[in-house]
């Protein structure tokens, strides 16, 4: 069945209130990347794991735009990218294999985020990868793992092989594919992955200027980390997200829905 919004229809009196703050934020993850334009039609995921004991998770419905996300349309799916709550729509199977993989491995991975934007592509396709030649590039060099191009991710085999790449790190680039970062809440995860895309966007402008680039010295890049806690302000993707969420309900609230 194709995913129809005329088909949705409230999950909140169905759902806990844990689940339900879930759906909000991711549904607005979803809403924000469309806004900054990151999408990629329908063929990429954010996944969110649902507070309880139990390994469950939020996806997209297939062949619904990111712009028209609510937060009852979100799928629920176990790691085999089974339903468990009864919905009108499907998910793309082969775009959880990625999700799943790194769900499973990370308790900490409460959400993850993977994008096809042009920049972090053509970053990917680049074979020194992210450049240290930018603030923005320093933060996701912190903590940023690669991952080599194995096709459309369709092999479960592949899973271990991208869990071992990732490690403990919460940004990858996927070579030759992509992005993807993953954190304990929407919002850092929204971060990482804001914080990530400019720096692939500032790497592939600089490159086509032509000149020499000038690259940050090594102890700038060593001492990051804890420089980005003070500039965070020990708050995370909290320092922004309220934020994002305003300008999003400025726009269009529906997708509180």
């Amino acid at each position: 069945m194709h995913a129809d919004p005329a088909l949705i229809r409230s999950a909140k009196a169905h759902v806990s209130a844990e689940e339900w703050a879930m759906r909000t934020d991711l549904a607005a993850a979803y809403r924000a990347v469309a806004l900054y334009g990151w999408d990629d039609l329908v063929f990429t995921h954010i996944s969110a794991r649902v507070p309880g004991p139990g390994h469950h998770f939020l996806i997209n419905p297939y062949g619904m735009t990111f712009g028209e996300i609510t937060a009852s349309s979100l799928v629920k799916i176990d790691l085999h990218g089974n339903k468990v709550m009864d919905s009108p729509f499907e998910i793309n199977p082969a775009g959880f294999t990625i999700h799943s993989a790194v769900h499973e491995a990370r308790e900490d991975a409460l959400c993850v985020m993977h994008l096809h934007t042009i920049e972090g592509v053509a970053v990917s396709c680049q074979k020194e990868g992210l450049l240290p030649i930018s603030q923005f590039s320093l933060f996701p060099l912190a903590s940023l793992a690669y991952h080599d191009y194995e096709g459309v991710a369709l092999n479960p085999d592949e899973k271990a092989r991208l869990v071992k790449d990732l490690g403990d790190k919460h940004t990858l680039i996927l070579r030759n594919h992509g992005l993807l970062t993953c954190g304990a809440t929407v919002a850092d995860t929204f971060l990482f992955m804001y914080i990530l895309q400019k720096a692939c966007e500032v790497q592939v402008r600089a490159q086509a200027g032509g000149g020499e680039l000038i690259p940050v010295p090594q102890q700038i890049v060593a001492g990051i980390k804890q420089a980005s806690k003070m500039v965070l302000r020990q708050s995370g993707g909290m320092i922004a997200w309220p934020g994002i969420l305003r300008r999003l309900d400025r726009l269009d609230p529906s997708w509180r829905t």
